[in-house]
C-alpha cells in the first residue's frame, strides 16, 4: 500500500484537514502518523480537490502534536509547518517510502 505525505492545514482532538497530492474517497480508511502522538486510525470524512478531512477513531491531544521537538522558529505553530504522513492501517510502518 502506497503513503504519501500531506500537509496539515487544522488539528483537532477528533480529526484533521489535510492537504497534499492523494486521491482519497469518502469512507476510506487509513492511519496518519502525526508528531509526538504517533499512528492513528481514521476515516476520510470528506474529500474535495487536494483537501481532505479525516476523522480519528481515538481522541488525541492535539497540544502534543504542536509541541516543538527540536529548537526552530516559534512565531509560526508548528503543526502549520509540518508534514504527516498517511497510510493504512495494518501498513508496514517502517518501511513507508516518501513521495
Amino acid at each position: 500500500m502506497d503513503s504519501h505525505r500531506v500537509r496539515v492545514r487544522n488539528l483537532s482532538s477528533g480529526g484533521m484537514m489535510a492537504e497534499g497530492e492523494i486521491t482519497l474517497l469518502r469512507g476510506a480508511r487509513l492511519s496518519v502518523n502525526l508528531r509526538n502522538v504517533g499512528w492513528v486510525e481514521g476515516t476520510v470524512a470528506w474529500a474535495q480537490e487536494n483537501r481532505l478531512g479525516i476523522a480519528f477513531a481515538k481522541e488525541v491531544d492535539p497540544k502534543l502534536a504542536r509541541a516543538p521537538v527540536g529548537g526552530g522558529d516559534l512565531s509560526t505553530p508548528r503543526y502549520l509547518r509540518s508534514e504527516a504522513l498517511v497510510g493504512y492501517p495494518g501498513q508496514n510502518k517502517e518501511g513507508l517510502r516518501k513521495i
